[in-house]
């Protein structure tokens, strides 16, 4: 979850991976207590030849039926595809606005039939931010009946409502379901309000309630990006990249780039991985034993893109406060692996650059939602059968097997 520019990212032309030498540091932090550095194991890779982040991964993906230019489709790239799509797989294209209001968070409340979502960050025509970037969170609210007859009857009417926390969530990023309402990634600006762990009731006012607004007490978070919750103890795991920095909404960075646990309990927090280039999205396992981070570093701040740097989903495995084994799980063949989320089967979906990427449990590429312009930075699980694409300005429906769900709202 980048937060800011999410154009598909072509590949590079003539360079041959050799842009510069560089050492990778693929290092780990198991686990530091709280105020303490992490100490990472360095398994450092001199770039000399052809990195495998760019090696160009062969793929052999079918389209489920001849794509009409410029519209979504289905891709088979693994026959255990089809069970994910089912019979009468469909893509609706629900909303389409001229904000960028469909960027990240994706967090679906069932009781509600809504989902919230977090903008690209934009400068309002009106003045309202004098200038500025803003981010603003929209709840999309699904209806039986419309304005006008729905395009597809499961897909339905949704409205969209611009939401105003008390008090505000300086530039909201990732989010997550908890404590009955969403728990988001705020990551703050340069007037003095710091990046923190957000927790925002779904219905008025919209109250926001600080859980976590630095490492030590002192020191400040670069920008939070993604969030997820571990049911067995309540506790806090999110990523922390520099992007803030970098796009020029937040001040320097303090930290390095890493991924975090914090344990609303006892108020502790604790380093449990690093050596990322940019942390981004972060998902569990279904049966919480794995953890999922993507690293990102392929695509800076600024709009730059390192062909050298990581593109890349890692596994860790899970043992209790610690994540340890690290190893690379996948990389899509366009773009950067944004937003990660799981279905109940195992399988990893992901919003890259040229739509969701599904691999299985091994990291087997299965399949893929193919969204042509502007990819997908991240997206959701709706009610069974169901997944919602967050495509910059536009909101699409996906209708997939009626056995697909989300392993996270399990847990809601």
């Amino acid at each position: 979850m980048m937060g800011n520019i999410k154009t598909p990212l072509p590949p590079a032309k003539g360079r041959g991976g050799l842009l510069r030498s560089l050492a990778i540091v693929c290092s780990i932090a198991l686990l530091a207590p709280l105020g303490t550095e992490g100490k990472a194991v360095d398994c450092k890779e001199d770039v000399k030849a052809p990195s495998p982040q760019n090696v160009k991964r062969v793929e052999s993906c079918t389209p489920t039926s001849a794509p009409t230019p410029g519209k979504p489709y289905f891709a088979t790239c693994d026959p255990t595809f089809h069970t994910i799509l089912g019979a009468n797989p469909s893509f609706t294209l629900a909303r389409n606005d001229s904000t960028p209001y469909y960027h990240e968070a994706g967090v679906y409340i069932p009781s509600q039939d809504a989902l919230f979502v977090t903008s690209n960050q934009y400068v309002p025509p009106d003045g309202s931010t004098s200038g500025n970037k803003t981010i603003v969170i929209s709840k999309l609210v699904r209806s039986a009946h419309g304005p006008v007859p729905a395009i597809n009857k499961h897909a339905g009417h949704w409205s969209r409502e611009t939401i105003h926390p008390t008090p505000d969530i300086p530039l909201a990023n990732g989010g997550v379901n908890y404590d009955n309402g969403v728990l988001f990634c705020a990551q703050g600006d340069t007037s003095g309000r710091p990046s923190a762990l957000t927790h925002m009731t779904t219905s008025p006012p919209y109250k926001a309630t600080t859980l976590l607004d630095s490492f030590d007490g002192q020191r400040e978070f670069n920008s939070p990006n993604d969030v997820v919750v571990l049911p067995k103890d309540g506790s806090i795991w999110f990523t922390d990249p520099s992007y803030g920095f970098e796009q020029g909404v937040r001040p320097q960075t303090e930290l390095p780039n890493r991924v975090y646990r914090f344990d609303p309990a006892d108020k502790s927090v604790k380093v449990v991985a690093e050596g990322f280039v940019k942390p981004n999205g972060i998902a569990f396992s279904p049966d919480f034993k794995t953890v999922y981070v993507t690293d990102t570093g392929r695509s800076s701040g600024d709009g730059v893109e390192h062909p050298e740097l990581p593109a890349a989903i890692y596994a860790f495995d899970r043992i209790g406060s610690t994540l340890q084994n690290r190893r690379l799980f996948a990389r899509p063949s366009t773009g950067i692996p944004d937003g990660i989320k799981l279905d109940t089967r195992g399988n990893l979906y992901a919003g890259c650059g040229d739509g969701v990427n599904v691999w299985g449990p091994k990291g087997k590429l299965l399949g893929k939602m193919v969204v042509p312009e502007d990819g997908i930075a991240n997206f959701a699980f709706g009610r069974s059968g169901e997944v919602f694409l967050l495509n910059e300005r536009r909101f699409w429906v996906v209708r997939v097997d009626g056995g697909v769900s989300g392993a996270l709202l399990g847990e809601v």
